[in-house]
């Protein structure tokens, strides 16, 4: 059974994702204070771990270089390492392209969720750092199955999915994101298309959010000014035609 998904994000009012580009806070807000309020409100969901794409997971490897493209031989089976009682850091990398310098990131046991055609030589060096790993199918893509993995065999019961905005389309795509959990922070990017909370790679008659509904759950104002807004992920079927 695949674990709970949370899609846990911060975001300014336009719902934009680089904070480097936000307006900063009002005359007498402590930036340092809004600052806090993401893993602040990320421990209270009571999460197993998170989980996040390649290119935010590069800032905890020691290097961003591919893999071998060579198929191995070796049993494609979901490995896991000496996770010690930690919570989960889940790594969505396809191709194998990030390279670990120890088991962890922010003191949580590193899980590399992988396509089957990484080579022999990677999964070798995950298992020699201590790094755990599982398979989404053949191409790295399949999250269902990787999901049902995370659930069974890592124990996982809920698990933060925390971005950026092309992971977080590709899990509301396939129908696995059961709650939002939205930090609004007090502040504006302004830009077109700028990168978003969910940024689905499809095409224009795509709807990736299709057949889904938001239940509001609660909403909550924190210090600063900052707003938590929760929802829960419903399947909205289709109604019965006359």
């Amino acid at each position: 059974m695949r674990p709970k998904i949370i899609c846990h994000m911060v975001s300014s009012i336009d719902g934009a994702l680089q904070v480097n580009r936000w307006t900063a806070p009002a005359a007498g807000i402590d930036g340092d204070v809004l600052s806090r309020h993401y893993e602040e409100v990320a421990a209270r969901l009571d999460a197993d771990g998170w989980m996040v794409g390649r290119k935010t997971m590069e800032y905890y490897a020691n290097a961003a270089a591919p893999a071998p493209d060579s198929a191995g031989k070796s049993p494609r089976q979901a490995h896991i390492a000496d996770r010690r009682g930690r919570d989960v850091a889940v790594a969505i990398d396809p191709q194998g392209k990030l390279h670990y310098e120890k088991d962890e990131a922010e003191g949580n046991h590193l899980v590399a969720i992988l396509g089957e055609r990484v080579s022999d030589a990677y999964l070798s060096e995950l298992r020699e750092g201590g790094v755990s790993y599982l398979f989404a199918g053949p191409d790295g893509y399949d999250l269902r199955q990787a999901m049902d993995v995370l659930g069974e065999a890592f124990g996982i019961r809920t698990i933060l999915l925390e971005g950026g905005g092309i992971i977080n389309g590709a899990f509301l795509k396939a129908g696995l994101i059961d709650e939002i959990s939205l930090l609004v922070y007090p502040a504006i990017d302004g830009l077109a298309k700028a990168p978003g909370i969910f940024d689905y790679l499809g095409g224009p008659n795509e709807k990736p959010a299709a057949g889904l509904s938001l239940r509001h759950t609660a909403t909550e104002m924190l210090d600063g000014g900052m707003v938590w807004l929760r929802y829960g992920v419903e399947a909205n079927p289709p109604s019965p035609r006359h």
